[in-house]
């Protein structure tokens, strides 16, 4: 299996899911969000999908 690599920012899962949760009727806080974000990151990293590394940018 080849690997690749992903930059998840939680930012953008932030806008997604701000954005998801309107589209469907929501009205989600700015803070929130952001504990959404947070915890759909810790689900990723969690189930393997990603590992937690620090980039510099």
């Amino acid at each position: 299996m080849k690997e690749i690599e992903v930059v998840i920012d939680t930012e953008e899962i932030a806008e997604f899911f701000y954005n998801e949760l309107v589209r469907r009727g929501f009205v989600p806080t700015e803070c929130e969000i952001e504990e959404i974000a947070d915890i759909m990151f810790d689900y990723l990293i969690e189930k393997c999908i990603i590992d937690e590394e620090m980039v510099d940018e």
